[in-house]
């Protein structure tokens, strides 16, 4: 953390008669040149004013998306100069290279009282990915009652419900009334921003249901809580998988469920929105490893980037080689036949395409479960007629196209068998080997493509190179 600045000064929005806010997005829904100009313009000014007045009625995904514009020495100032209006929540919509690097340029100060305002979930997503030094010298300017929330969800695994929960909520006795619990929230100070719900607990604080608001205000007011309560409430453990988690909220169109600690203690509650992020965060994260590329950010550095490339690079290299060994092996029959080169990519490029195709999708099904034991036969089958039909649908083309552009029929028919071939082992391999892969308890997204392709290529390589020398060999014979 670098030592703390002057504190900003508070200054009212700009009022200067003719001030005229630029339009935040242009028409395609990006972020408009005059208006960054002008917020880059009052950073670089130091005009508190004119930064305020840019920024105090966006919301928080719209501050997020500016801070990812800025310079990396930009960012820092802006949120400096903003002081007591920058809502610290904005840094939650950043990829975790940036809010790392922000939080770093900024003094532990202004970090602890802007982290102090947040919701627990937020204020634990922003701290989780700082340094342990960094992080315990922020909670230490945090009221303790807050700390030891804050430290209690940083406690739990780093993929967990009780790492991502909200420690805010409103949780009363069984045999207070409708009447004491909206008088109870009418005159309490420090009550959750947003609610849906009222859990009731017994003295060991263990949960014995929910009650929705709905249904509270719909109540009379003598009627005690015991008596409307839902004990059917969707509860989770602080140390299931975030993930699983997510996934149930999905499943059942969650808005909020309890999370409950080992003896069964209410700790806290996951809403919808950390739900979704979870959701999208897990989508992101397979379709990088599909491209090979890991956790990479666009605000990573070059040396990073290049580094976490590398690997995936090497061995694609070492599938390049293998692939390329095979049509070594068919040296002869190219050099008589140049039309056997020029055709040779159109299988192999048709079978990877295709494998991608069912690798994609079953990849995605079994993130979200929808793929497993008693359905895997028949999805499998269902690959394998729809990788034929495919087949003998390209065959028919490239055959016709092989024949008018070098007048060979015998080479239609070869071209034809391959293509057949590759497209169906195509199939086989997009849908098995993520299944092999997940069955070993690999993430399937990390390493299917390289191996997917490796099929292909060699299949069809082979296949179009091997029926060509047996069939002109028996031809010339």
């Amino acid at each position: 953390m670098t030592d703390p600045a002057t504190e900003p000064t508070t200054i009212e929005r700009d009022e200067t008669p003719g001030f005229v806010l630029p339009p935040l997005r242009d028409e395609n829904d990006n972020l408009s040149s005059d208006f960054l100009d002008a917020l880059v313009a009052a950073i670089d000014g130091g005009d508190a004013a004119a930064a305020r007045s840019l920024t105090e009625d966006l919301h928080e995904a719209d501050v997020g998306a500016i801070l990812e514009q800025l310079d990396p020495d930009q960012r820092p100032a802006l949120i400096q100069l903003l002081g007591d209006s920058f809502d610290f929540t904005a840094l939650t919509e950043l990829d975790e290279a940036t809010r790392v690097e922000i939080l770093e340029d900024l003094p532990s100060e202004t970090v602890a009282e802007g982290i102090s305002e947040l919701d627990s979930d937020d204020a634990v997503y922003i701290l989780e990915d700082l340094d342990k030094e960094d992080r315990d010298e922020i909670l230490a300017q945090i009221p303790s009652v807050e700390r030891l929330a804050l430290k209690r969800s940083l406690d739990f695994p780093e993929d967990s419900a009780g790492r991502r929960m909200q420690t805010e909520f409103i949780a009363v006795a069984p045999f207070w009334t409708v009447g004491q619990t909206i008088d109870y929230m009418r005159d309490a100070e420090e009550l959750p921003e947003t609610f849906h719900e009222v859990f009731v607990v017994d003295p060991a604080f263990r949960l014995l249901g929910r009650v929705p608001l709905d249904r509270l205000l719909r109540s009379r007011r003598p009627v005690k809580m015991s008596e409307i309560v839902d004990e059917d409430a969707t509860v989770v453990h602080a140390t299931d998988d975030l993930s699983s988690v997510a996934r149930q909220f999905q499943r059942y169109n969650l808005i909020s469920a309890a999370v409950v600690d080992e003896a069964d203690r209410l700790v806290g509650i996951m809403t919808i929105d950390d739900a979704v992020d979870v959701i999208e965060e897990e989508a992101d994260e397979d379709i990088k490893r599909l491209g090979g590329v890991g956790d990479e950010e666009v605000s990573d550095r070059v040396w990073s980037i290049a580094r976490s490339r590398l690997p995936w690079l090497c061995i694609n290299l070492g599938t390049a080689i293998l692939a390329s060994s095979v049509i070594g092996l068919f040296e002869q029959e190219l050099q008589k036949m140049v039309a056997l080169a020029v055709l040779m990519p159109i299988v192999a490029s048709q079978g990877g395409n295709a494998g991608t195709q069912t690798m994609t999708v079953a990849v995605r099904a079994l993130a979200t479960r929808e793929l497993g034991p008693h359905n895997m036969s028949r999805v499998v089958g269902r690959e394998l007629i729809v990788g034929l039909l495919n087949g003998v649908f390209f065959a028919s083309i490239v055959a016709a196209v092989a024949i008018f552009r070098f007048g060979i029929v015998d080479l239609g028919v070869v071209i034809a068998a391959a293509m057949v071939v590759n497209l169906v082992a195509a199939a086989l391999g997009g849908i098995l080997i993520p299944l092999a892969i997940n069955k070993l308890k690999f993430d399937p997204a990390i390493a299917s493509g390289a191996f997917v392709t490796t099929v292909t290529d060699l299949v069809g390589f082979f296949s179009f190179l091997g029926f060509a020398a047996l069939w002109f060999g028996f031809s010339s014979g």
